[in-house]
């Protein structure tokens, strides 16, 4: 099973991701956890460049490119061969991303984005894409506390420090595309304490069983 999470900053993806992987795992699946970008060597460079703070004035093209050339690479290497095995990947971020917040947030055109993710994950599409839905200030402060905290403001805070105004287009962009393909989405109000969503999440997976 190809399950992906989604959602603004802050949401909770990584706590979800943790609580889903220990869960199938205690029910004797095999499970891998990745993340885009960064799940392969390449992705880890791309990563660097992308989510760094002081690159303030990446043409959005070439931040488009950069994002679908780490997923290309990123499903050649890690999610197809896992999937092949037999184990569930947990992934944090796909190609809905992209299209949430280089279509809907940076205004590029979500109909050729969405065309482009087929060409770059080679028509993989998730069985299950869970977005964690949140006010974007909830998130963002969530978000920064933790870059703060962690040391990581500079290193990985370029989405961050963008304005409260393209957060919530990214947050309208994933319930677009939620309302488009209501089979594969699970929208999950991620306001409330970890466990109490991951009930939810839970649910939203044993559906899919």
């Amino acid at each position: 099973m190809f399950i992906t999470f989604e959602g603004v900053e802050g949401a909770g993806k990584s706590t979800q991701i943790a609580l889903a992987a220990d869960w199938l795992a205690n029910l004797g699946r095999s499970v891998l956890t990745t993340r885009q970008p960064g799940g392969c060597a390449l992705g880890l460079e791309l990563r660097r460049i992308l989510l760094d703070a002081r690159n303030t004035h990446l043409d959005p093209a070439a931040e488009l490119f950069m994002y679908l050339a780490d997923r290309a690479q990123h499903v050649s290497e890690v999610i197809r061969p896992a999937l092949a095995r037999g184990a569930d990947v947990l992934c944090d971020r796909y190609h809905d991303s992209t299209v949430a917040y280089q279509g809907f947030g940076r205004g590029l055109d979500v109909e050729r984005l969405l065309m482009f993710g087929e060409v770059a994950t080679g028509g993989l599409s998730p069985d299950l894409t869970v977005v964690l839905d949140l006010p974007v200030e909830a998130g963002l402060a969530r978000a920064r506390g933790r870059n703060m905290a962690h040391g990581a403001s500079q290193a990985e805070g370029r989405f961050e420090a963008l304005e409260t105004a393209f957060h919530q287009r990214v947050r309208d962009g994933f319930k677009a595309l939620a309302a488009r393909e209501p089979g594969r989405f699970a929208v999950i109000d991620a306001s409330g304490d970890p466990g109490a969503v991951f009930k939810a999440v839970r649910r939203a997976v044993e559906a899919r069983f």
